[in-house]
């Protein structure tokens, strides 16, 4: 599988991204993760709809708590038409437990921990931590690709504004 050099850091550390590059204008991969109860759930379960997709190390991590939460509020306001993804290694029972305390009511959180499909397909397996890249993807209704964001440094923040208007732009 392609190794990618030079893309991301962790604390100012390179680290290699395993998989293709994904850019704007290409057709989003087909994955398959599960959700909190061990059900699959892949792209098409949500063909027809705009798809936010957020991908974090772990949400046990101040920075992807901090993002996670921040999407949840963010999505409290967009129509049914778009749904917000959040994607990690994190195991589905810890997801679980970490929505309920958070109360993520609106960000439906999946996990890729039994295949490594989402981390592999997207480009964002982190081959040293086998932790997701940080990265927010907005996929259109007909699953094409149409925004990107890597980050480069995996303790900042994503650009939410730039993803959010991205996925708005689209209705």
């Amino acid at each position: 599988m392609e190794e990618r050099k030079g893309i991301i850091t962790f604390q100012g550390n390179p680290l290699t991204l395993v998989g293709k590059e994904l850019k704007p204008g290409t057709a989003a991969p087909d994955f398959q993760v599960v959700d909190n109860g061990l059900a699959p759930v892949t792209l098409a379960d949500y063909s027809g709809k705009i798809k936010i997709l957020s991908a974090v190390p772990s949400l046990d991590t101040p920075v992807c708590d901090t993002e996670t939460r921040r999407f949840n509020k963010e999505a409290a306001a967009l129509p049914d038409s778009i749904e917000v993804l959040t994607i990690s290694m994190d195991l589905p029972f810890a997801q679980a437990r970490w929505c309920g305390a958070a109360g993520i009511d609106r960000v439906k959180t999946l996990s890729d921990y039994q295949e490594r499909s989402f981390a592999n397909t997207y480009g964002l397996l982190i081959k040293e931590l086998k932790l997701l890249a940080r990265a927010v993807f907005v996929v259109d209704a007909t699953n094409t690709i149409r925004y990107v964001q890597i980050v480069p440094e995996i303790t900042d923040e994503p650009d939410y504004d730039a993803a959010l208007n991205a996925a708005k732009a689209l209705l």
